[in-house]
């Protein structure tokens, strides 16, 4: 059986009655009555190919070639399907033709597709390129895969101190450069703007949503940093209001 040369109709793997009954270990007569008593539960071109006339001389044309047991003088064939060899195993419900159904639908209908060795060297040696080629692709890829878990991964504590160091030491920097004397709420002004631009060049909410990959792209812009216009305005427009309120008392 499992040098069983597959025979297709209709696209279909099919078996004859005289197969199914060998197979079996049961007689053509047995299959052909289990099929007259229960037809209702047979559908053609699902279950079974009745062959007549034209078509079963096509069909013993094409396949006399293969060992099919095919009575030549029959006027008609019937060709069992995958679920038809099925529906005749069920109905004769012995060991042996479930055990035989199993190893058809493995061996005959569901053939697993048998990788063909290299015949030359020439195909060995493609055969081991293709197979490094693809090595190396999924190295590739889950090297790519493994970056991008690290880069996505949220910025540990040591790195987000150093961040927050280097803000609070560039608003320092830039008071001292311009001998700025400024008040707290002027200072938080200058806090903002620079945790604005952070949050600006990262396209984060929060600085606590940082990432590692977000890393060198902070510490570059805190290289560079200074005040927006705006703010800087804003900064001047407070000091104004705060002389304005000592001149009252």
């Amino acid at each position: 059986m499992y040098s069983l040369e597959q025979v297709k109709y209709d696209d279909q793997v099919i078996l004859t009655t005289e197969q199914l009954a060998e197979f079996y270990g049961t007689t053509t007569q047995s299959i052909a009555q289990n099929f007259k008593n229960n037809e209702e539960k047979f559908e053609e071109k699902k279950h079974y190919y009745l062959l007549k006339g034209a078509q079963l001389k096509e069909f013993k044309s094409q396949f006399e070639n293969f060992e099919l047991p095919i009575n030549k003088f029959a006027s008609q064939l019937y060709l069992w399907t995958k679920r038809g060899a099925s529906r005749h195993a069920k109905m004769l419900g012995t060991d042996r033709a479930w055990d035989v159904y199993d190893e058809l639908e493995e061996n005959y209908f569901n053939p697993k597709t048998q990788q063909r060795l290299p015949q030359s060297p020439t195909e060995m040696l493609k055969l081991a390129i293709d197979s490094t080629l693809e090595t190396a692709d999924k190295v590739e890829k889950l090297t790519t895969r493994m970056d991008d878990l690290e880069q996505n991964a949220s910025i540990d504590p040591g790195e987000y101190n150093y961040l927050s160091k280097r803000i609070s030491s560039e608003v320092q920097n830039y008071i001292t450069a311009h001998h700025l004397i400024l008040s707290s709420k002027q200072r938080a002004q200058l806090y903002k703007d620079v945790n604005r631009g952070v949050k600006e060049v990262t396209g984060v909410k929060t600085r606590s949503q940082l990432r590692k990959k977000d890393f060198d792209t902070v510490d570059r812009y805190l290289m560079d940093w200074v005040p927006s216009r705006a703010t800087l305005m804003i900064i001047e427009q407070i000091g104004d209001e705060a002389k304005g309120q000592e001149r009252l008392f």
